[in-house]
Formats: structure tokens, C-alpha cells, sequence
């Protein structure tokens, strides 16, 4: 492999036309200049200059390996600035998921404010549950993913990954408009559901709701399934169940004919965004978690958030 300073030291010697102007113009002496170009012709096994006078004149070696280098050398140089801009947040991207009810709510206030303050950091945006998200992330697809952890139910196996705490998300008592249970001031035990059709969500959210109803003293008769917040929505609505859902949710998507309680004991989950661990993180990703940090502060202050409960979380 060829030594990129002993390059640098040809392509002066030949721009300049002597070794002399070439030492002063990269600022060595000229014997150091001298030698590096005896090493150089080493290197290859051939002459690349010949001396002329107070001048030198390259050889057609030398001239070759000078076109070489100029192409490598200018490839180095835009790295560097490349790196630089990168470095300085003027260039870059970050690669990220989110849950259905993130991208909802804090993807678009994250994003607005990471264009805004870093127009040149290119950010794309794939909604992803995060069973489906941690793969890419440990594939390298993704810098980052929005996911959500309830405690006691079901924990990931996160030795490589960094956890980053964003919003304190409860899980709210959702029930027909006219259920008794829609009016009061206290917040609502969930034994006092004990007697009703339940819906439940996502395996976790289901571990969970088995989980504080145990805690209650009751185990919920589960009637409905599904995913779609919307459709627990409708389901309770119509007088079909009652159901458990966190405030990010409701917060997203809110329909007519419910009513939303806070339970007693204040369960639920906490999002945040999860990233490879590691010692260093390119600036793009720090940028990302900061927009994060600032547009769940700004979701959280919100009066229809505060009024669901949620809370900014940092680590």
C-alpha cells in the first residue's frame, strides 16, 4: 500500500517543479521532502524523478503515478469534508420507526424540529411495531425505534441495546358514554369492571391488562381482539366491552360515544427510543433523540395530554 503523505509530496514536487517549493509549500525541509520521494521511488521500483539542475523533471512513472494521485487524493480530501459536514450536522441521515400511535402524536413534531435545526440531515420514517422494528435495528436498517415497555410483562432481551425514556404513557379506563362508571372524580378501580365484556389490544397490552386485573383480584372475561384503537373505540361505543387503553392512543384518535377514566394506581407504559448500544453515536442520531426529547416535552404540555396524564420522561 502506498503511503498517501509520500503522495502528497510527489504531486507538490510536481506542481511546484522542484523539491524545494514543494518543501515550502507543505512546510517540511527540503531534504525531508527528499527522502520521502527516495522512499516513494522504493515503494514502486523505479526512478519518478529526474534531477535537473536547481529542478527536476518527473519521469513517465512519475507522471503516471501523479494522475493516480491526484484522483486519490482529491477522493480523500472530499471525505474529509464529507466527514466534516456530517460531523457538523450540515450533511447526514437518521433511519427511524415508530408504533402507530408515536407516529401519530411525536413523529411529526420531532421531525418538523430536526428539519428545521438541521435542514441538511436527510431523516426517513417507517411506522413499524416494535417486534417488527428491533430486527431492523439489530440488522442495521434502522438508527432508531420507537418502542414501549410495560412493567413486569414481558421484557426484551436488551444487552445490546441503549433505552431511552420519552413519555410516561397511562392506561386509561375507556367505557360506553352512559356506563356508570363514565362519571366521578376519583379514578377508577378496575375491579369495578370486573363484571364486563372486555377488548383487549397487542399481546403485551393484553399481558398487561391481565396483569393489574390480577392485581385487582379478577381475571377480565375477553370477548374482542384487535389492534386498531379506532375499532376498540367503535366496539365500546356501540356497548360491546370496555377496554384498557393508553393515553397516546386516545390522544391520537379519540371517538364520540366513550368515555375515558384514569385508574387507580396510575399502570402503564413507558415510551422510548431504543438504539444500538454503543460508546458513540453519529451526530445525526443525537440530533434525532433530542427532537424526540423536545417534541414529547411540547406533547406532554399540551392541555389534552396533561388532561389523559401524560407525562415527559428523561432518563
Amino acid at each position: 500500500m502506498l503511503d498517501v503523505r509520500r503522495l502528497q509530496m510527489l504531486r507538490a514536487v510536481a506542481r511546484s517543479g522542484s523539491l524545494s517549493a514543494a518543501a515550502r509549500h507543505l512546510g517540511y525541509t527540503q531534504p525531508a521532502v527528499s527522502h520521502h520521494v527516495a522512499r516513494l521511488e522504493a515503494e514502486v521500483g523505479t526512478a519518478l524523478l529526474t534531477r535537473l539542475g536547481r529542478g527536476v523533471q518527473l519521469t513517465d512513472a512519475g507522471l503516471a503515478l501523479v494522475e493516480h494521485a491526484d484522483a486519490v487524493l482529491s477522493r480523500l480530501e472530499a471525505a474529509e469534508e464529507d466527514v466534516a459536514a456530517i460531523a457538523g450536522l450540515r450533511a447526514g441521515r437518521v433511519r427511524l420507526a415508530a408504533f402507530p400511535s408515536a407516529s401519530a402524536t411525536l413523529m411529526a413534531g420531532a421531525l418538523t424540529r430536526l428539519r428545521a435545526e438541521h435542514p441538511g440531515v436527510a431523516a426517513s420514517f417507517v411506522e413499524a411495531e416494535p417486534e417488527d422494528a428491533l430486527p431492523l435495528l439489530r440488522a442495521g436498517e434502522l438508527d432508531l425505534a420507537l418502542a414501549f415497555s410495560y412493567p413486569a410483562v414481558g421484557e426484551r432481551d436488551g444487552r445490546d441495546l441503549a433505552t431511552v425514556p420519552l413519555l410516561h404513557d397511562p392506561s386509561l379506563a375507556v367505557v360506553p358514554a352512559g356506563h356508570p362508571a363514565a362519571a366521578g372524580e376519583r379514578p377508577v378501580r378496575l375491579g369495578e369492571l370486573a363484571e364486563e365484556t372486555w377488548i383487549a389490544g397487542c399481546e403485551r397490552c393484553r399481558r398487561h391488562l391481565l396483569h393489574i386485573a390480577a392485581a385487582d383480584g379478577f381475571t377480565p372475561r375477553i370477548e374482542f381482539a384487535t389492534d386498531d384503537y379506532m375499532t376498540v373505540q367503535s366496539l365500546i361505543a356501540a356497548g360491546l366491552g370496555v377496554s384498557l387503553l393508553p393515553a397516546l392512543a386516545l390522544r391520537a384518535a379519540r371517538r364520540p360515544g366513550v368515555a375515558v377514566r384514569p385508574v387507580a394506581g396510575d399502570p402503564g407504559r413507558t415510551v422510548e427510543a431504543l438504539l444500538l448500544a454503543a460508546e458513540r453515536r453519529p451526530p445525526a442520531v443525537t440530533a434525532m433523540l433530542a427532537a424526540l426529547h423536545a417534541a414529547a416535552d411540547d406533547l406532554a404540555a399540551e392541555p389534552e395530554s396533561a388532561a389523559l396524564g401524560l407525562r415527559a420522561a428523561h432518563p
